[in-house]
């Protein structure tokens, strides 16, 4: 932990993803914590496919710091579908964007990992120090293991370069301006899709993947963002740090209240055949509260409000 807070107003940093759903957030956080907007740079996927090495090297020239959220990320239904595309864009983008990093003299670069890296069967609450101890979960392992072996490298270049690179796992992120596509979407975006559209044809049932037994834990996306930059600030070491709330909900509970919310009366149906995903998933979150003072402010029900509401409002 650093003892006194990176000073953001005189950085360049280059935040990949950031006109995404958490990079929109990020850039926001960014400004309110003092770095000044026309030092931020936002490279667009369409215009700079960061999976190829020259495209990396220019983004990060004459930058100071790097905030690498880019992503090629789906739930269940995209997992399977295409494994090999989620292994090696992501594998590509983040290692050839930290060795371009290192090589033209980044200060910091912050990682955004992904929980999926953790082993199927890792004890609740999830303990960074459990990262190693088994397989992922089958259906998205292929996305796991590629974030995950950036930590891997970045912990090798802080020791052969004494590259400051930090590696954060933030839990299942929602709010508004989510993904709602059903193609593509994590469950959050998904239900409520799903239900509004149930309600908008007059359905009285519900088909939902699964049994309802998992349980999930979910972090408001302001919060998440809050915390990737206070990590940016404060957080100079090789650990990985978890990001969450430590509040674990069932699907089951998930989308009974999600159906309370939104006034949807109907019968749920759980579509046993479908796959479940990774049993639990509740984070330990005491490394970020001891390590840069995060914790999570946004209330689950206070937060799933707002999504629901910005969703209503923004509904095709």
């Amino acid at each position: 932990m650093t003892s006194t807070p990176l000073d953001f107003s005189n950085k360049r940093i280059l935040v990949t993803g950031g006109a995404g759903f958490l990079g929109r957030q990020v850039v926001s956080q960014l400004c309110q914590a003092g770095a000044d907007p026309e030092k931020i740079t936002v490279p667009r996927s369409h215009d700079l496919d960061l999976t190829q090495l020259e495209n990396c090297q220019r983004a990060v020239a004459h930058q100071d710091m790097v905030i690498h959220l880019a992503a090629h990320v789906g739930g269940i239904g995209l997992n399977r579908e295409k494994p090999a595309e989620l292994f090696y864009d992501n594998l590509m983008m983040g290692t050839q964007l930290i060795h371009s990093a290192m090589q033209a003299g980044i200060q910091k670069f912050v990682c955004v990992g992904t929980i999926c890296a953790y082993p199927k069967f890792t004890p609740v609450p999830f303990k960074e120090d459990d990262l190693w101890n088994g397989y992922p979960e089958e259906t998205n392992a292929p996305y796991g293991i590629a974030k995950k072996a950036l930590l891997v490298q970045l912990q090798a270049y802080r020791q052969q370069y004494g590259f400051d690179g930090i590696y954060l796992l933030p839990v299942n992120l929602y709010g508004p301006e989510d993904n709602f596509d059903p193609r593509s979407s994590h469950v959050i975006p998904a239900l409520i899709r799903k239900v509004y559209e149930a309600q908008q044809r007059g359905d009285t049932q519900l088909l939902v993947w699964g049994d309802g037994s998992p349980t999930r834990e979910f972090l408001y996306s302001q919060d998440a963002a809050r915390g990737i930059v206070m990590a940016a600030q404060r957080y100079s070491d090789a650990e990985p740090v978890n990001l969450g709330t430590g509040y674990e909900i069932s699907i089951r509970d998930l989308i009974t209240l999600i159906c309370k919310v939104m006034e949807f009366e109907g019968e749920i149906v759980w579509q046993t055949d479908q796959p479940n995903g990774q049993p639990r998933r509740c984070l330990d979150t005491h490394r970020a509260k001891e390590a840069f003072g995060f914790m999570a402010q946004v209330g689950f029900e206070e937060g799933l409000n707002r999504t629901i509401a910005w969703y209503r409002q923004n509904a095709q």
